[in-house]
């Protein structure tokens, strides 16, 4: 067991991923394996033990269980990086590697058994009252994904590189571009043939389309988008 020397609950469970420390993303990743192994069942005695930590510990850096879980998801939710484009002048190729890259990165997260381990245990979960691990997901795993790629399609926006009115109509066009029915059949235990060369194919597929219909093109006006004069 070791020493109980980083951040406190709050903090640790309020942190950024990149502020945590080596030591926590290890717990973390111990919580995703133990999700995997053992779905609903996860108790912070077993994390404990399978982190080789105490639960004072645990207690201390993520306050309760629901910390836990918050912090764990951010953690998994953090491996779909957004490459910054130029908020004041992006070219267009900035803008298609920086969506393009978005759409890889979020395929291979959900692919993973972590992740279709984490979905299936919120979605169970989900109105029971067991926990908030259902809200918990949303919040700090869909939600938060689009706050963070929405300053890109902003800054789209005001080069003159896309045409829309609403950033969320937005995202949630390229989100549906990007995940299709991957998601349900994954968490049906369908595996729908995601590779790293087809992840990159759907990827700059799902970007191309999306360019297609929000891309700017002369006499293009948002209202276009919604049938308004």
């Amino acid at each position: 067991m070791e020493a109980d020397t980083n951040q406190s609950g709050t903090e640790a469970q309020n942190a950024q991923p990149e502020a945590l420390t080596d030591r926590q993303k290890d717990v973390l990743d111990t919580v995703l394996r133990l999700l995997v192994e053992e779905g609903d069942h996860l108790s912070m005695t077993t994390v404990a033990r399978r982190a080789s930590c105490s639960k004072e510990t645990l207690y201390k850096w993520f306050g309760d269980r629901d910390g836990l879980l918050t912090a764990t998801v951010r953690w998994q939710a953090s491996k779909v990086r957004v490459t910054p484009v130029d908020q004041g002048n992006p070219d267009l190729i900035s803008l298609v590697e920086s969506l393009e890259g978005y759409a890889r990165d979020w395929l291979k997260v959900i692919a993973s058994d972590t992740s279709i381990a984490l979905n299936r245990v919120a979605i169970s979960h989900a109105g029971s009252g067991k926990d908030n691990l259902g809200a918990i997901v949303l919040e700090n795993g869909r939600f938060a994904l689009a706050k963070r790629l929405k300053p890109v399609l902003d800054a789209g926006k005001r080069a003159g590189l896309l045409v829309f009115e609403d950033a969320e109509t937005a995202f949630r066009t390229f989100f549906g571009l990007v995940a299709r029915d991957v998601q349900i059949r994954l968490l049906l235990g369908d595996w729908p043939g995601l590779t790293e060369a087809t992840i990159a194919a759907d990827a700059q597929r799902a970007t191309q389309q999306f360019l297609a219909l929000y891309g700017q093109t002369p006499g293009r006006k948002a209202t276009d988008f919604n049938g308004k004069e």
